[in-house]
């Protein structure tokens, strides 16, 4: 409604005592996101003109986690909601319209019942409205009374015992006129046993003066605020369930979803199958028809169609479509692997690019390295890429051959189609197609060509030497 925008406030400036943390609350992730963005999230739906974070403890941390578009407020003393929201207000003075105030520690809230919220003030024609919920644990929570157009909420600590029995509970979550929540928040004080200015305060005043209703929750899953590290966890399962689901609808395989954790940033492609005990996290993406697990842990790496990750470890790496990697591989970053690529048991491979049809079957460390296309390193082949000061890069070209525990000493260069014996220790660039043996290993002749091409062709057709 252009004549009554919505404005939003972002409750995140509290410390949360009963995290038990030197993080601040909202920090706290949940599958991978600050919980303050999941708010903020919920409400870019409604299109709000102005989106106000209000920021205290650790307030430079938290404006470092925050989305583009919205603006921090910073609030200097922790006095209280009411005083939050004041700080907020301050930014706006000269607006109109309607204020949705929510929470930093509420990430399970959706958009649909903030909408709910907003079409349920509006259609009231009110000054207030609160989100409420009726649930059989209320423990921790404000309980809610209504009354003839006031609503009155009490903070369990300042409760009766008559009113703690009490299931209605309030959320923290309102939408307010703005010029009755200015009027408001000028009234009231802080006569109670924190000492603080509570917005419910406002809200039993706007009641009083112009009309305050309630809006019920329906999905109850929703109510679970985080105030615990116990309330944290219960509001990570909800959120890994969302996504698994997310994920399945559009036509991901999960196959044991009580064991895969997958992180909300996480982007997985049509008919790839994700087996038990799978962590995909931070800006990782998955191809189509790929199979990940079991027991793999992708951290911001890519996974193009079709690859095969197993039983490994990937941390900012690049796998090729078709590729093959596992089982026990470590691929670190800078890792790069190209088509049809395979990477095999215990093998380690950090910033290096290996190039389409190339193989490192099993047991080696490849470190800064480039390793052209349809090459095969030996079991055991290590680029020893660190002299003590500085890392220097090995370069092996195309259609190489090393035997079994081969050791390259970079800087070194190794020219297409030579053969490295198995046990060399190569400390010296090596020629294309030239055979080298022994320790140091010294060019004995060149490759005969009939060896060099049926190997060649052998390793096209996916032979493994």
């Amino acid at each position: 409604m252009p004549d009554n925008p919505v404005f939003a406030a972002v409750l995140a400036a509290g410390k949360g005592t009963r995290m038990r943390s030197n993080r601040a609350k909202v920090l706290h992730t949940i599958c991978g996101v600050p919980m303050v963005n999941y708010a903020i999230s919920a409400l870019k739906p409604l299109e709000p003109r102005r989106t106000l974070v209000v920021v205290g403890h650790q307030a430079d941390e938290v404006r470092s986690v925050l989305p583009p578009g919205v603006e921090p407020v910073l609030q200097k003393e922790q006095k209280g909601t009411g005083d939050a929201v004041r700080v907020a207000l301050e930014r706006i003075e000269d607006e109109e319209g309607t204020l949705l105030v929510v929470n930093g520690d509420g990430p399970l809230i959706s958009d649909e019942t903030l909408a709910r919220l907003v079409e349920r003030h509006r259609s009231a024609g009110v000054g207030a409205t609160v989100l409420v919920a009726e649930l059989s644990d209320p423990t921790g929570l404000g309980r809610v009374a209504e009354d003839g157009g006031v609503v009155r909420i009490v903070e369990e600590r300042d409760a009766t015992e008559d009113e703690r029995c009490g299931r209605l509970v309030n959320l923290g979550l309102y939408a307010f006129e703005l010029p009755e929540i200015r009027r408001a928040l000028g009234t009231i004080g802080s006569e109670n046993d924190q000492g603080e200015l509570y917005l419910t305060d406002a809200l039993k005043v706007i009641g009083e003066r112009s009309r305050a209703v309630t809006c019920f929750l329906e999905n109850l899953e929703e109510a679970n605020l985080v105030n615990d590290r116990a309330h944290l966890a219960k509001a990570e399962e909800i959120v890994r369930r969302r996504i698994l689901d997310a994920h399945m609808r559009a036509g991901v395989t999960v196959r044991d979803p009580a064991s895969t954790h997958i992180e909300a940033t996480v982007e997985i492609g049509r008919d790839t199958v994700i087996l038990p005990g799978t962590f995909l996290r931070g800006e990782t993406r998955i191809g189509a028809d790929c199979v990940i697990g079991p027991s793999t842990d992708l951290l911001d790496t890519t996974v193009e169609d079709g690859a095969l990750v197993e039983h490994s470890v990937g941390r900012g790496a690049v796998v090729g479509a078709n590729a093959n990697v596992g089982p026990y591989a470590y691929l670190r970053p800078g890792t790069r692997l190209g088509l049809n690529t395979k990477v095999g048991a215990y093998c380690e491979v950090k910033n290096t690019t290996i190039g389409a049809r190339s193989k490192v079957p099993h047991l080696s460390y490849v470190g800064d390295a480039e390793i052209g296309e349809g090459t095969n390193l030996g079991a055991g082949t290590i680029t020893a890429n660190y002299d003590g000061k500085s890392k220097h890069r090995t370069e092996i070209g195309d259609r190489v051959f090393t035997g079994i525990n081969t050791n390259l000493i970079a800087p070194v260069k190794i020219g297409e189609d030579a053969y490295l014996g198995a046990g060399s220790v190569v400390n010296r660039d090596i020629p294309a197609g030239k055979l080298a043996v022994g320790v140091p290993a010294r060019v004995i002749r060149d490759v005969p060509g009939k060896r060099a091409k049926d190997e060649r062709d052998g390793r096209q057709t996916g032979t493994e030497a």
